[in-house]
């Protein structure tokens, strides 16, 4: 018997995935639960296990294609034995209805046994007939997983209506059955299907009375002026963009710009880096740029929310789960490293690096992405004097730290020009020294905060990295 492994609902707003890697060949043998394809939604990878055990029939997908919720990925050949044993279940079914029409006919089969022997065959076939309808269509359901029709049950169906259904779209949980026992017939899905017809007409929306608009959105043809390459945007790009797209048109941005003097940080890194090393860990500056965020964010908790802009409400949130952009060959990816505020430098050295492996590896789950309250993503690596970070929606603020540098820095007090004072009031005098300088960049949403309050929170990052004896620091 030949049953389907269509692409279920993975949740939480996703109708299409990418296909990573088929794991199975054609006439590949596979048990129930062995991985047959990897999938990839929403930046996340996730392995597709085999719904029976049987033999792969059929791959109707590749490596790149896009799936959409309800498409056909596979088709396996399931208990080859099944039709025989069917039809011997189906005549057995015959054999034993047999008996009370005999006793009924007993007069008729002496009167004329030819003829009553062809009626008893004739009869007998009938019902061996309609056992094996009977079995097939309960095959038919055993066949679907549970849940196949969007819900928890399956609903109880003849298989042609179960087949008309998936023709015409149509969720056997929201057809009226008309059936005994509340099964769904043919004629019932049909009704449905005609009904929802008539609703999409007279909900459709009438045509736009300028069509030129979305010609002017189309891109000219770019082949005209040379050579071009059209590449898809596919799994962690297209997440991407459409999340970069979303938050910006949701919100308000504004970029808030400070630098942080992070000498004497420095130092104590360098100096601790080898020990930190040694437990497996990789003391960098995102370390301390966390625990620096965490204690602005608890001086200023609005920085630490997200907007409900269908209540007018606030939501502040009174963990302190961090995301960390990481930068991989298929595109930005963002782990949530969860209670920031519970953990030690060391911890959070040696949990930085693991996840960051995860996410470059593709090991990364949807979970793993999930539930962060505020985003640091450091680009300092890459160079870069200041720039402008897109905030991760739901959210409403973000840090960024561009690439630290050596700088002169005036410290002291300078003779004013024209005055008698040589240095000053104090008379302290000043120097100019050398001092590494780190850009901070905080993106806010206006919605929730104002600039006086970003100019506040940033200022407090930039001292807290600015005092090694304000962080949290290794034993």
């Amino acid at each position: 018997m030949a049953k389907e492994l269509k692409l279920q609902d993975p949740g939480e707003g996703i109708h299409e995935v990418e296909i990573k890697d088929v794991l199975v060949a054609r006439g590949d043998t596979v048990g129930e639960g062995d991985p047959v394809l990897v999938v990839e939604s929403d930046k996340a990878a996730i392995e597709i296990p085999a719904p029976y055990s049987g033999t792969v029939q059929s791959i109707d997908v590749e490596a790149g294609d896009t799936a959409v919720v309800g498409d056909v990925l596979m088709t396996f050949a399931v208990g080859d034995a099944a039709p025989a044993e069917e039809a011997g279940e189906a005549e057995a079914a015959g054999e034993d209805d047999e008996g009370p029409d005999k006793t009924e006919t007993a007069d008729d089969e002496r009167e004329a046994p030819e003829e009553a022997d062809a009626s008893r065959e004739d009869e007998a076939s009938a019902r061996a007939e309609a056992a094996k309808t009977e079995k097939e269509g309960e095959a038919a359901e055993a066949a679907e997983p549970a849940g196949s029709d969007g819900e928890g049950d399956v609903v109880p169906a003849s298989p042609l209506a179960r087949r008309v259904a998936a023709q015409e779209d149509v969720d056997l949980h929201e057809v009226e059955p008309s059936g005994p026992h509340g099964r769904v017939l043919l004629d019932d899905v049909r009704a449905h299907a005609a009904a929802g017809e008539d609703r999409a007409e007279a909900e459709r929306p009438e045509p736009p009375a300028e069509p030129e608009r979305d010609k002017a959105r189309a891109l000219p043809d770019f082949a005209r002026w040379g050579p071009v390459e059209r590449q898809p945007l596919r799994s962690i790009r297209r997440a991407t963009a459409r999340q970069m797209a979303r938050a910006w048109a949701a919100i308000p941005h504004v970029t808030h710009q400070d630098v942080a003097d992070i000498t004497e940080l420095e130092g104590f890194r360098r100096r601790r880096a080898a020990a930190v090393e040694a437990e497996g860990g990789k003391l960098t500056m995102t370390v301390f740029a966390l625990e620096a965020a965490v204690a602005a964010l608890k001086e200023q908790p609005r920085f630490n929310a997200s907007l409900d802009a269908e209540t007018d409400e606030i939501v502040v949130k009174k963990y302190f789960h961090i995301g960390v952009a990481v930068e991989t060959e298929e595109g930005l990816l963002v782990p949530v490293v969860r209670d920031v505020d519970r953990k030690s430098a060391l911890e959070l050295a040696i949990e930085l690096p693991a996840l960051a492996e995860r996410a470059r590896s593709g090991e990364l789950d949807r979970a793993a992405m999930q539930g962060g309250s505020f985003t640091v993503t450091n680009v300092g690596a890459l160079g870069g004097t200041g720039f402008t970070p897109i905030i991760n929606h739901p959210e409403v603020a973000i840090l960024g730290l561009g690439r630290a540098t050596w700088q002169p820095v005036v410290r002291g007090e300078p003779p004013i020009a024209g005055s008698d004072e040589p240095h000053g009031e104090t008379g302290g005098g000043y120097s100019i020294e050398p001092r590494l300088l780190l850009p901070l960049s905080v993106a806010f949403d206006h919605r929730v905060v104002d600039g006086a309050a970003a100019a506040r929170f940033t200022r407090r990052i930039a001292t807290a990295l600015a005092d090694v004896e304000s962080l949290a620091l290794v034993a």
